[in-house]
C-alpha cells in the first residue's frame, strides 16, 4: 500500500508504508540495543579495573624503592658535606624514614635533617615473601642494624643505614660496614636497596621466595 506526501514544491510522492515507521526506528537506539551495550562495557570495567589496580600498586613500591634508595644516596652526601655522621633512619612500625646527623656543637646528639618520608599506603617495610637475600650481598637475609639513642641505646623497631663523616658506610662502632640493606615489601613484590662495602648502590626485586628469583633494577 502506497501513500502520498508532499515532497519539494509541492510534488506528491508515493511512499510505501513500511519507509515511515523505518524512518522512526533509525533515529535512536533501542532500550535492548543500551542494555547490551552497558553489559559490555561493564564486563570491560570488572576485567579492566582489577589490572589497573595492580599496575597502580607496582608503580608506587617501584616509586617507595626509588625514593628510599635516594635517601641513602642523599645521607652518604649530607655525611660528607657537613662533615659529621649521618644515617637514614627507619621507622619500621610507621613505615617512615628520615635524615639525621650528629650534632657536633653545643649539646651532641642526633638531629633531623628533614621531616617524616611515608611509605605509599600497601607498602611497608619487611620481606614479605623473599626467605634469602640477592645473590652476593648478605649472607643472610636481614635490615639494616637498628638505630641507636643520643646514649647508645638500641631503639626498638628502627633501622639505620650511617655514615661517617667522609661518606663512607660504618657500624655504630664506627667500623666500615660489608653490606648494609633496607627492605620493603607489597603487593608487587619485595625490594631491596643494598649498600655494598665499596658504596655501590643496588636495588633488587622480587615476587617470589629463591636466590633465582631476585632481579636487580
Amino acid at each position: 500500500m502506497r501513500v502520498s506526501v508532499h515532497g519539494v514544491r509541492g510534488t506528491l510522492l508515493a511512499l510505501p508504508l513500511a519507509v515511515i515507521p523505518r524512518l522512526r526506528q533509525d533515529s535512536g537506539f533501542s532500550a535492548v540495543e543500551l542494555l547490551i551495550v552497558v553489559a559490555i562495557v561493564g564486563s570491560m570495567a570488572a576485567i579492566g579495573l582489577p589490572l589497573s589496580s595492580g599496575m597502580i600498586d607496582d608503580m608506587k613500591i617501584k616509586g617507595d624503592a626509588q625514593g628510599l634508595s635516594a635517601a641513602v644516596a642523599q645521607t652518604k652526601l649530607t655525611a660528607a658535606a657537613k662533615f659529621t655522621r649521618a644515617r637514614l633512619f627507619l621507622n619500621l612500625a610507621a613505615n617512615t624514614y628520615r635524615i639525621q646527623t650528629w650534632n657536633r656543637t653545643g649539646t651532641p646528639g642526633w638531629v633531623n635533617a628533614n621531616e617524616d618520608l611515608y611509605l605509599s599506603d600497601r607498602a611497608q617495610f619487611g620481606f614479605g615473601l623473599a626467605t634469602v637475600p640477592p645473590p652476593n650481598t648478605q649472607v643472610s637475609l636481614g635490615q639494616a642494624p637498628a638505630c641507636l639513642d643520643d646514649l647508645n641505646v638500641e631503639i626498638s623497631s628502627t633501622a639505620c643505614v650511617l655514615f661517617n663523616s667522609r661518606g663512607v658506610s660504618v657500624t655504630a662502632a664506627g667500623l666500615v660496614a660489608t653490606t648494609q640493606a633496607l627492605y620493603l615489601a607489597g603487593p608487587s613484590g619485595t625490594y631491596g636497596i643494598i649498600l655494598g662495602a665499596t658504596g655501590q648502590l643496588q636495588v633488587w626485586h622480587t615476587t617470589q621466595a629463591g636466590l633465582s628469583s631476585w632481579k636487580q633494577r
